[in-house]
């Protein structure tokens, strides 16, 4: 009797999804992943309850877990242009927005797998592929958003205009100055190859770096990497071609915007750092002194990235050769900047500026 239920509920389900399939205009690839969604996910042997619903949790619950408010987690996948359903070379099928809160919750701390497969009813390695895969269609779909300036359509004169308005009304000594571009280093396993080349001795660590452009309303609008932990800011600047996208983003007919960034970027039209030398001028120094405070405040922005998903904090987790570390800290960057769209920062607080709405900033 129990295995005729069964299958009645498997036919109606099937029956059900289908007919939505063909309403709503869907192919023979999606009635394909449906039917393995049904059998894989909610199919014979398996409890119709035993499986996640993002609906049955509470609000606080979704942040703890996912960092994001329950109901911001559907616009979330949507605007991110996660598929409804998930389908990973092994077969695994899963919601869209399931994939997504796998993700967000493998990001959020440092767990292991067998720890949620209770919340989420699917085996480690499942659990592993789902997330993998999601984690690579956003950077697919989204990563240019970090890799040039000029994809951010958002980043026009009247915005870099906002910015060095805002960090000018803080005290700093630059009326045009729209952010800070300074070099992060995230710790990671000492690798079983190249060590040397990943060890930095000013860090006294192990590590991967990346370059980040930062902003007073606490986005990072622009992340280069990863470098081996021994590489200098001034070669992954040289390397990076930040300053081409500088020349055609921020400069204009009658007035150009700059960076701000230690001395190590050097001095050019569009990037500035702060004097140098032992014998200052009075005047150079509280030059030097009001850059450095602000910078300070903008690098909140790298804390907040380790604050909301520490998974990417915990070297224990961050293996060159087992792990995806660099799409994972790319992921975590993305997300950061899109938890800062929906709910802003501490950055973003200090200098009174609001930041793009989350549809303007995915674009």
């Amino acid at each position: 009797m129990t295995v005729k239920i069964i299958f009645v509920n498997l036919k109606f389900q099937m029956e059900q999804v289908l007919e939505a399939i063909i309403l709503g205009g869907g192919d023979h690839q999606d009635v394909e992943n449906a039917i393995l969604h049904i059998i894989l996910n909610r199919g014979i042997g398996q409890h119709p309850n035993l499986r996640f619903n993002l609906n049955e949790i509470s609000n606080e619950e979704a942040k703890g877990n996912f960092r994001f408010e329950k109901q911001d987690i559907p616009i979330l996948a949507r605007l991110l242009e996660i598929p409804n359903l998930i389908r990973t070379e092994s077969r695994n099928v899963v919601e869209g927005e399931t994939a997504l809160a796998i993700l967000l919750r493998r990001l959020a701390y440092p767990n292991r797998w067998q720890d949620l497969t209770t919340l989420f009813h699917l085996s480690s390695q499942s659990l592993s592929q789902i997330a993998s895969h999601t984690a690579n269609i956003i950077l697919a779909n989204k990563g240019a958003l970090l890799e040039n300036l000029n994809n951010l359509q958002w980043l026009n004169h009247n915005r870099l205009r906002q910015y060095a308005a805002a960090i000018h009304e803080k005290g700093a000594a630059v009326p045009n100055c729209w952010g800070f571009i300074d070099g992060t280093a995230r710790q990671i396993c000492r690798p079983s190859v190249d060590q040397d080349q990943y060890y930095s001795g000013h860090k006294r660590c192990h590590c991967v770096k990346y370059q980040s452009v930062l902003c007073p309303d606490g986005l990072i609008v622009n992340l280069k990497g990863a470098w081996p932990g021994r590489r200098h800011d001034a070669g992954m600047f040289r390397e990076s071609n930040l300053y081409q996208e500088l020349v055609e983003v921020a400069r204009f007919q009658h007035e150009s915007y700059v960076l701000y960034g230690d001395a190590a970027y050097g001095i050019r039209e569009l990037l500035l750092g702060p004097y140098t030398g032992g014998n200052l001028l009075q005047i150079q120094r509280n030059f030097n002194n009001s850059m450095k405070v602000l910078r300070i405040a903008v690098e909140w922005g790298f804390q907040k990235v380790a604050s909301q998903f520490a998974f990417v904090d915990f070297k224990k987790n961050q293996k060159l050769l087992l792990q995806e570390v660099e799409t994972m800290y790319k992921i975590a960057v993305l997300l950061t900047n899109c938890h800062t769209c929906l709910y802003g920062s501490e950055t973003s607080q200090y200098f009174d500026i609001v930041p793009p709405p989350l549809e303007v900033y995915l674009g």
